[in-house]
């Protein structure tokens, strides 16, 4: 949950509107929801959108829960939403029905008028456990459905850096879900060990006693909720009379370990590894549009490909060194112990893996394998560029594939789109338009390449090309994030357009280009150079 998805609107504005073929669902959620929350002036609203950008969303001014119908099945006709089986079928949307129903049973409190925002935003987010453990209270079978509906509500990016509001942020959400008794110790194993990392045991156990004095909070009670709101805040040492605003994520600093429990965690509740559930991620968020359009591979692409394989193979097998290689047969300097190993293996009556002989013999040095990331700006003063370097992607994708590196190239303007995911082998050339009107995803762009690629740890060769003006929407973030690869040891290749105005980041390589074609050319060099001198 963030400020602008909550579960409970006082603001009527985004209300849903009714759905002609979701309607039996809204109207046997209607007749069912009396029996969850023991109130029979509610009714429900089932529809693709409905719940104010959130999966689900009580409006208690309206008397009505909005659920968003794209959470609960693709069509109305998956179950029959008047038979008791439908919740088995649709598991994760009843869990929707019954969190809505917890807050229209429990969550009577509105925070006074001129309360910090930061306040309010903390009681609420107490209020998801507390409203959840007084529904298990009552309805003791509820758990189950709640347990369904946790990878919804809490979703990925929720805490996107490693500060201590963020981390109180998964331990509202998650951690005092475990004293609501909704999830287990186990469930938060993770979770629990990455919020300690980043506040420490003395603050998560007062943050404890907080949530925990919050699950015994009346339902009406709104004064004790912002008085524990305020607790939160200080123990994460944030004074609410100065920052009265909801601390927003510095687009400056790259994911860290609150990130990566919580993928863990999703992972788990839908029952995939990590990096299954990071691809289904990944390909809901930045799949390049339908209307791209595609090409088949000229004869040229193809031959670049080639050419550029070639390449990197010669600049990995440059200046081959002598090695001593064991061999089972002469020639070459018998090694006694080894001999005497052999001997008794086949005593034994063992295969012999023993290798008596060593010999000397001339091999390609040892190389890291490259990764190599290139970022392409999408936005309108580009356009020039957007032909060749879809070309480009596609040749270097094929090259690496054959040339023992990984490529991957990602698209930045309006939103970051994966244009060629890591070790893909696409079958057609997909073409990037240069239609944006901002550069705004830069900074989500670079953390995306690092996340693929692994920029910011040493096992690799690694390298970022970004071809672009430089002209970004939030250049300070962007420099943030490109002097953290630099220190990291991420080669960071920037390339200008000639003939247009410029910006010019430190800790970079930066290259002024005379046309696409160029581009393309000083991308291709200077990964070669980087493998041949590693």
């Amino acid at each position: 949950m963030s400020p602008s998805n909550p579960h409970r609107r006082t603001d009527t504005a985004k209300k849903g509107a009714p759905n002609a073929d979701w309607q039996p669902w809204s109207d046997a959620w209607t007749k069912h929801v009396p029996t969850l929350t023991d109130r029979t002036d509610l009714t429900v609203l089932v529809a693709p959108g409905a719940g104010g950008g959130a999966p689900e969303c009580f409006y208690p001014a309206l008397r009505r829960i909005e659920i968003d119908a794209t959470y609960i099945a693709d069509t109305p006709e998956v179950a029959d939403p008047r038979r008791a089986g439908h919740k088995k079928i649709v598991p994760t949307g009843y869990g929707l029905l019954v969190h809505g129903c917890a807050h229209a049973a429990h969550s009577h409190w509105v925070a006074p008028p001129g309360t910090a925002p930061i306040l309010a935003e903390v009681a609420e987010l107490l209020e998801e456990s507390r409203a959840e453990g007084r529904q298990r209270g009552r309805r003791r079978t509820d758990r189950r459905w709640l347990r369904h509906m946790i990878n919804v509500v809490v979703h990925p990016g929720v805490a996107p850096v490693d500060d201590p509001w963020h981390a109180g942020v998964l331990a509202a959400l998650l951690l005092a879900r475990v004293d609501a008794r909704i999830l287990t110790s186990k469930d938060v194993r993770g979770i629990r060990a990455a919020v300690t990392a980043v506040v420490g045991r003395p603050a998560l156990r007062r943050l404890r006693e907080v949530w925990r004095e919050a699950h015994t909070v009346d339902d009406t009670d709104a004064t004790t909720m912002i008085e524990l709101a305020r607790r939160w805040c200080e123990i994460l040492g944030i004074d609410p009379d100065r920052h009265r605003l909801v601390p927003a994520a510095d687009a400056g600093v790259f994911a860290g370990r609150l990130d990566q429990a919580l993928t863990d965690f999703l992972a788990a509740v839908v029952g995939l590894s990590p990096g299954d559930y990071r691809a289904r991620i990944l390909d809901l968020r930045h799949r390049p549009p339908a209307e791209w359009g595609r090409t088949a591979p000229t004869a040229g692409q193809q031959q670049a490909a080639r050419h550029l394989a070639e390449r990197i193979a010669r600049a990995r097998t440059r200046n081959p060194e002598t090695v001593r290689r064991g061999a089972v047969l002469p020639p070459g300097r018998l090694r006694t112990r080894h001999a005497i190993a052999a001997d008794a293996q086949i005593a034994a009556g063992h295969t012999p893996t023993a290798q008596p002989w060593q010999h000397r013999t001339v091999a390609p040095p040892p190389k890291p394998t490259l990764h190599l990331g290139v970022l392409v700006d999408l936005s309108g003063s580009m356009s020039s560029y957007a032909a060749e370097l879809s070309s480009a992607a596609w040749i270097f994708a094929h090259a690496a594939r054959r040339g023992q590196a990984v490529t991957t190239t990602i698209g930045f303007g309006d939103r970051t789109t994966l244009l060629i995911a890591p070790h893909a082998r696409p079958q057609q050339v997909l073409h990037m338009p240069a239609d944006g009107f901002s550069t705004a995803t830069f900074c989500g762009a670079t953390k995306l390449a690092d996340q693929l690629l692994d920029l910011r740890h040493g096992r690799t060769l690694r390298m970022l090309a970004v071809v672009s003006d430089g002209l970004l929407d939030n250049t300070e973030a962007g420099q943030k994030l490109i002097t953290t690869l630099h220190r990291a040891g991420c080669a960071v290749l920037w390339l200008h357009p000639k003939d247009l105005p410029s910006h010019t980041f430190e800790h970079t390589t930066t290259i002024t280009v005379a046309d696409p074609v160029d581009a393309v050319a000083r991308i291709a060099d200077a990964a070669v150079t980087a493998i041949e001198n590693a």
